[in-house]
This record gives C-alpha cells, structure tokens and sequence, in this order.
C-alpha cells in the first residue's frame, strides 16, 4: 500500500469575547491548527493534526509542497522509513526548524491512522499497549487571572466533574500568582492535585518568589517558567524549591529531549505530538526518558486527532504520566469538526477509543467553514 496523496488544510475560528482566556503570553483571541490527510493507493485514509506554529498557512503549506513531494509513493506502513526521509532530507540538514518538525508530526499521526485501519486494531495495541485507566487533569480552561473566589468556583466546579488534578495559569504577576493558587488550595485541601503553567512569563526573580509558595502549597509542576531554549535559567530556577520543573510542548523531536533530560533540571516531559514528530517520534521520547524514571505528560493541541493520539501513546508506554483534558468551552474544531468516543471517565482517569486506528471521523464538509485566519493568536 503506497502514499498516493498529501493534503493539508490550515484552520482556524475567532474565539468569541466571552470564552477567551489570558495566559502568560497575552489573550488567546483566535485558535488554529492544521489538519492533514493522507491517501494511499488502496483507498485507506488518514488523519493527522499539526500544531499551527502561529503560522498555520505557512505549516499547511510546507505539508502540501515539499514534504508531499519527498513521502508519496512511499510505502504507507513504513513509519519509520517515512520519519527517516523527512529527517534526513529537511531537519538534518537544514536544522531543526520547528515549521519542519511540526509538519511532519501530522504526517506520522495519518500514517498511524491508516495502519490501524487497515488491520482493524486501534492504535494503542498496534503501539503493544492496553487499555488502562490513565489519570487526566483539567486544563484548556481559565483557572487563570480572574479574582480568587471566581477562580475557586471554577475550581470546584472542575472537581466535580470526577477530575483529581487541575492545572492553574501563572505569569500574572509573583503576588497574584501565590494569592491564587494558596486560594485554591485552601478551598479544596489535600486530595485534589493543583499544576502550574507560567506560559514562558517568568523572570528568574519571579520564579524565586514563587517556588516557596508552591512547595507550600504541595504543587505538583511549575510548566514552562522560561522559553524552552533558555536552559541556563532552568538549571538556576531548579535550585529554588522542591516542586519539579516541566516542560517539552514546545521542545521538537528526541533529538532536543536528549538535552532536556541530561541538563536534569526539567523532569516532567511534556512533549506534544502534533509539533515533536508524532507517535512515532513520541514513543522514542518516552523510551528515552523512561531511562531517567521521568513520567510522560503529554501537552493536548487543538482537535479530536491530537488528544485520540496522546490517549493512544499514554495507554502504550511503561512510564505515562497524566493526560492532558481540554475543558475549553468553544473549540468547534473539537466538537463539531470530530466526532470519537474517548471520554473521562467519573474517577478522573481516561480510556482510548477502539475503533480502528486513531478513531476520530473528520467532518469533511466542515473543512472550508473554517478558512485560515492570518495574523498573531494572542495579543
């Protein structure tokens, strides 16, 4: 069964005022993603997501001309063989380059896609995995910048939903930030587990100011303090408290992981398979990092496609971590564009899909009410 064709298709929809969240790196007012499908001669189809880079035409469009031209008429089974090229022909020569990175993820997701269709399996046990309750914590969700009683309610709300874990938004500010989460924790006391994301806002200063508060508060993770290529920082900021460092959403193939993890400074790994290279590429990462006895916390992008296939790898791998549940309010790329049956369960933990494959359907003929929108998604 041969590659026959490569499509990708940039999206995007305007997030409307009163859904739209602030983060460390500004107030999301848009959301985009690229999705991919593959043709194979034999009529079997496959879906992969890309992450939109802030860039999701420019993805799409490396998708569409080089990276088609490099992979079609190769032999769809091949994985590897089709990881390989693309590496050889575009990242090893020319850098990492994230835009290449993220391509080709949703390249190797399609591809996954289509071997399970085509022996009827889903893709966790074609990856040797079973389906095991794997622990998931809220996010996607505000749990940010509002004043602590409103961010408490929502808080409860979460948990009442079955969910043992949240994630808490950082970067405000120092004060702001340690107000909130002491807020939370005194609201749901000791059996809820709160995470951290700082979205890449802090100053070393500010990470000193916080960590105290956080080992205090028994947080599970600070995400993502710094950008991911200041590891000087992260080697420092890992010095000021007890709660771990992590990060990887934005860290591309196992190639840069490999520094991640001998810096031993961040220790929860976050890679996302819609920007890293993929499942394929994701197994080798938790292969590699489960040497080091680090958990896999898989970062969730934006439609059914990415999550289905984070669902899968965590059911697969001996060290997964928490799967990340998106509980944002409107994504109709989530749920109008795909439909498949993964849910969290009442005690908090997710199950894969068993249709094959990756099984997630893709609407087709929702694809053009979604016409890519130029410009930046946060400001």
């Amino acid at each position: 069964m041969k590659i026959a064709n490569i499509t990708a298709y940039p999206l995007s929809f305007e997030i409307p005022e009163q859904f739209r969240v602030t983060l460390g790196i500004g107030s999301a007012i848009k959301r985009d993603c690229v999705l991919v499908k593959v043709e194979t001669n034999e009529g079997l189809v496959g879906w992969g997501e890309a992450h939109a880079g802030r860039a999701p035409g420019t993805v799409a469009h490396l998708a569409n001309t080089t990276l088609k031209a490099l992979v079609v008429g190769m032999d769809a089974y091949d994985v590897v063989g089709v990881w390989k090229k693309i590496y050889t022909m575009q990242l090893a020569s020319h850098g990492m380059g994230a835009a290449c990175a993220i391509a080709m993820s949703s390249i190797d997701m399609a591809l996954w896609d289509i071997r399970g269709k085509a022996v009827g399996w889903p893709v966790y046990k074609l990856l040797g995995g079973s389906a095991r309750p794997v622990p998931a914590y809220a996010g996607g969700i505000s749990l940010g910048y509002q004043p602590p009683e409103e961010l408490v309610n929502e808080a409860r709300l979460v948990v009442e939903q079955g969910y043992k874990a949240l994630k808490l938004r950082l970067g405000d500010s120092p004060h702001d930030d340690i107000t909130r989460v002491e807020a939370v924790r005194n609201a749901l006391g000791s059996e809820v587990d709160i995470l951290t994301d700082a979205n890449t806002a802090y100053t070393l200063s500010d990470a000193r100011r916080v960590m105290p508060a956080l080992d205090a508060a028994s947080v599970g993770w600070l995400e993502e303090p710094f950008p991911p290529h200041d590891h000087a920082q992260y080697r420092e900021a890992r010095t000021f408290g007890r709660t771990p460092l992590a990060a990887g959403e934005n860290h591309y193939t196992r190639f840069e992981f490999q520094r991640v993890v001998e810096d031993r400074s961040i220790t929860i790994i976050q890679p996302d398979l819609s920007k890293t290279g993929g499942i394929t590429e994701g197994m080798r990462i938790a292969a590699m990092v489960s040497g080091w006895k680090y958990s896999l916390n898989p970062h969730t992008s934006l439609t059914g496609l990415n999550v289905a296939a984070s669902i899968h790898l965590l059911m697969s791998i001996d060290n997964a971590g928490y799967f990340e549940a998106d509980l944002s309010r409107y994504n109709p790329l989530r749920d109008d564009l795909c439909s498949w049956n993964a849910v969290v369960a009442p005690n908090g933990t997710v199950r894969p899909p068993e249709e094959p494959g990756l099984g997630v359907e893709i609407d087709e003929s929702l694809l053009s009410k979604f016409p890519v929108i130029d410009g930046p998604g946060y400001v």
